[in-house]
């Protein structure tokens, strides 16, 4: 459950864990990436409870992350499918991913993100498209300004 709202914060990333935030709500998308629709496709993956699943479920679709679909003859069968603006966390879990398997010792297996064509380990870097420059504390600073002004 929730403590704070950070919605209304000034701080983009402090807004982005206002929807994505909760531990719970995070995995579910990661399994959503992965293939997850149903929820009992969930539940089974998580060893969630039915309620917080629920709750977390419904979140992230009120959210615009999720979109709930119904699907089959009844009425009662939902599917829960990323929206675009859900797809766009991919480079959030992939950071996420790679950030753990360097940083946290593991067993044998881990994820991996892995080129489709190469069949290589991907070594994931942010590039700045307008420059095609890899963003990095070096050449890249976060700066707090009026989305509407120029940055000097």
């Amino acid at each position: 459950m929730k403590n704070k709202n950070y919605n209304d914060m000034q701080c983009p990333i402090a807004r982005c864990l206002d929807h994505i935030g909760e531990w719970w709500s995070l995995l579910i998308i990661r399994d959503a990436f992965r293939g997850s629709k149903r929820f009992d496709e969930f539940q089974k993956n998580l060893g969630i409870a039915t309620n917080i699943l629920t709750r977390r479920l419904k979140e992230l679709v009120e959210s615009g992350i999720l979109e709930k679909q119904q699907y089959g003859e009844s009425t009662n069968r939902f599917e829960y499918i990323l929206t675009q603006r859900g797809q766009d966390l991919s480079p959030i879990l992939m950071a996420m991913m790679q950030w753990s398997n360097k940083h946290i010792e593991f067993d044998e297996t881990t994820s991996q993100i892995v080129n489709i064509q190469t069949k290589e380990v991907a070594d994931l870097a942010f590039i700045d498209k307008k420059t095609g420059l890899e963003i990095t504390s070096d050449t890249h600073k976060v700066v707090i300004t009026d989305i509407n002004k120029k940055i000097e």
